[in-house]
């Protein structure tokens, strides 16, 4: 990781590469009082995603995390996406998954598409399943988030840095990007921080867009 990349791409997964915004269906799903508590705190950014995210994975009973995965496996990805990694692939650019939701969850879905070897790295929170309920395990988290995007990023020093998402959990990262792609809530947060992006809707435009560069 010491060499320096000419681009790199750092992509959410939740909303992103899936078509849903599969984390939150799911934590409504399996933490459905806590959930409708704690998400519009999340989203309002009055609680932070470091403190929210734990308590309501931690509110889990661990006998359901098969159910989860399962969940996960029945998720629809976004248009293009094979295409466009083949495409950095082709102009060596890597392309980082950085998720906020369940490492667990951005597996299944990877794999199942045959996209597992091809992506770069995946980071995004674990989880322990030994005791009663879920204990989520995550070396990299920090600041507001249970899984820093931002310390994601500084791993990889690049001159130029891409950054794909969709919610409150890729705020950080875009700020810290130089390029950003924004749909959904994101674009709202960004606009309330006087910070360009492009919107995009799938990943055919987000090559579309690369390759005109």
């Amino acid at each position: 990781m010491g060499t320096e990349f000419e681009k790199i791409v750092f992509c959410d997964f939740d909303g992103t590469i899936t078509a849903v915004e599969t984390f939150a269906t799911m934590i409504g799903k399996f933490a459905p009082e806590l959930s409708s508590q704690i998400l519009p705190q999340i989203y309002n950014r009055t609680l932070t995603l470091r403190v929210g995210v734990r308590k309501m994975l931690e509110s889990i009973p661990s006998k359901y995390y098969p159910d989860i995965i399962a969940y996960a496996q029945a998720q629809p990805i976004r248009p293009g996406l094979p295409e466009f990694i083949s495409f950095l692939k082709s102009q060596n650019i890597p392309f980082v998954v950085v998720s906020g939701g369940l490492r667990g969850m951005v597996e299944t879905v990877l794999k199942r598409e045959g996209l597992f070897s091809q992506v770069e790295a995946i980071y995004a929170p674990d989880v322990q399943t030994d005791q009663l309920f879920l204990k989520v395990d995550s070396p990299l988290e920090g600041g507001t988030e249970l899984l820093s995007k931002v310390r994601v990023m500084n791993l990889y020093p690049a001159r130029q840095t891409l950054a794909i998402g969709d919610s409150i959990t890729d705020l950080n990262m875009c700020l810290n990007a130089d390029l950003v792609f924004a749909r959904d809530r994101l674009r709202e947060y960004l606009e309330a921080e006087n910070k360009a992006y492009i919107p995009w809707q799938d990943f055919f435009e987000i090559q579309a867009y690369l390759e005109q560069l």
